[in-house]
């Protein structure tokens, strides 16, 4: 063995164990080289909104980097998936809140990101949910928040559906277009672009209400 497998193998053995956070990414991942690629991918979807903490762009860019031909499709059962999955959310805070918190809290996020949600839909309800379902700011604190306050359905879904549907189908048009080449490129700079963007639309609405 060389000097240089050596020190491989040495380096190799000291790296730290994956957490559980990694573990679970490496298991989504895995899920890609499957058969059942799009069942994983709207059961994450569904799972995301409300407790899992691993996004569904993750296997949605592995499958559209594999077949760029069925990006779209992909997107379609990520939304499909994270809007049915915001519905669970919003269940859990409407009628069985008071049960889970503990856990939630426990495991999932913390009661002041909690609190700071409900605050921010005393007045921006439907902007509240929209950034969330489309830049990565945890959603599933917002589903969840939304049922403890009685947030309207109707608009609950209508925000849920654009900001989820535009992040997917972002997504998807990159890797429809430009293939496997822009994946590095999505993973490193999609979501620092997608909080610009909220910002600035946000931003040009506000403006218009309280300026113009």
């Amino acid at each position: 063995m060389s000097q240089e497998e050596e020190n491989r193998e040495v380096t190799a053995s000291s790296e730290p164990k994956p957490g559980l956070v990694r573990r679970l990414y490496n298991w989504v991942l895995s899920w890609a080289d499957t058969p059942y690629g799009s069942p994983a991918l709207f059961v994450l979807a569904f799972m995301e909104s409300s407790f899992f903490p691993i996004p569904p762009d993750v296997l949605q860019i592995a499958l559209s980097a594999g077949k760029p031909k069925r990006a779209f499709w992909y997107a379609g059962v990520s939304v499909v998936g994270s809007v049915l999955g915001a519905l669970l959310g919003y269940l859990i805070g409407y009628m069985f809140w008071e049960a889970t918190q503990s856990f939630f809290y426990a495991h999932v996020f913390s009661e002041e990101s909690f609190d700071q949600v409900k605050d921010l839909y005393q007045t921006w309800d439907f902007w509240a949910i929209f950034a969330a379902a489309f830049t990565p700011i945890p959603y599933k604190i917002f589903t969840i928040a939304a049922g403890v306050c009685g947030i309207g359905i109707p608009m609950f879904i209508i925000a849920s559906v654009i900001g989820r549907g535009m992040r997917f189908f972002a997504v998807a048009a990159l890797m429809f277009f430009f293939g496997p080449t822009i994946k590095g490129w999505i993973e490193k700079y999609f979501n620092l672009l997608a909080i610009v963007f909220t910002v600035l639309l946000i931003g040009s609405f506000v403006l218009l209400k309280y300026v113009l």
